[in-house]
């Protein structure tokens, strides 16, 4: 049986602007496909994204679910395009609150958007939800930029006792996309939900980048360098937590470098 590999990305080119992240998230499933191995990719459906070049088209089996964070309904909704010539399809995590303004992470003005830390909520809880409803169950989960951060930690607690998940390894890549702003006071409450308990979530209270890594580390079964400089910080507490690390491949021969390390991974 084939094994799976689920790829949750912050960025992938061509549906945003071409950076070392969004190659990543375009090639490395490419890739990793074509090592024989099975894999969904997800993003999300920023609203900088053309939908029509790129043609976007909602999955209606998948949507209609509402997320509830601080006590509020989102809808959620999924949608699908192809790369033809990586036969590979993306799945979108859209929302219209969160995802149809023309911007990523900042707005035009460089300013922080303030709901992130829901944002990033809603992005991880959407592709775990999306996940259950495919009944597909990824061998490994690989997270490639903070958007996705609050994966490790729903897998590992709320998600533990599901069959689908229960012998999941997660992997965090670390790249350099750090931000120097704070995210919500309240982000402990939007995160919490069923299985997950308060002191599961002390690690995330500061809400800064680093806050979040720490969550990532601490629920995460693997790491990954993926760039030539990170945070100092994180690089030490990667370096000092004991887990399988992989040392940062280069630009060019990471698919090779990422296929061994998950075999590794899964053998163990």
């Amino acid at each position: 049986m084939k094994k799976r590999i689920l790829f949750v990305n912050q960025e992938i080119t061509p549906y945003l602007p071409e950076n070392f992240q969004s190659k990543v998230g375009r090639f490395l499933p490419q890739g990793i496909q074509e090592k024989g191995k099975e894999i969904r990719t997800f993003m999300p459906r920023f609203g900088n994204i053309n939908e029509r070049r790129n043609q976007l088209h909602e999955v209606i089996r998948l949507s209609g679910m509402n997320l509830i964070i601080d006590d509020q309904d989102h809808p959620l909704i999924i949608k699908v395009a192809s790369i033809q010539q990586a036969r590979m399809q993306v799945y979108f995590i859209d929302n219209e609150e969160f995802f149809h303004r023309k911007s990523t992470l900042r707005d035009k003005k460089g300013n922080f958007h303030p709901d992130n830390d829901e944002r990033a909520v809603f992005y991880s809880r959407g592709v775990l939800e999306t996940v259950k409803k495919l009944g597909w169950a990824p061998d490994i989960i690989h997270i490639n930029g903070w958007m996705g951060s609050l994966v490790p930690v729903y897998v590992k607690k709320a998600l533990k006792d599901n069959p689908l998940f229960s012998d999941t390894k997660v992997v965090t890549s670390v790249y350099n996309d750090g931000f120097t702003e704070k995210l919500s006071t309240k982000l402990t409450g939007k995160i919490k939900m069923d299985g997950i308990e308060n002191e599961d979530l002390a690690v995330f209270e500061g809400g800064t980048y680093v806050d979040l890594m720490k969550g990532a580390l601490q629920y995460s079964d693997a790491f990954i360098f993926n760039c030539d400089t990170v945070n100092a910080e994180v690089q030490k507490m990667v370096e000092e937590s004991g887990k399988p690390i992989l040392m940062f491949p280069g630009k060019e021969n990471y698919v090779d470098a990422f296929d061994n390390f998950y075999n590794s991974l899964l053998e163990d």
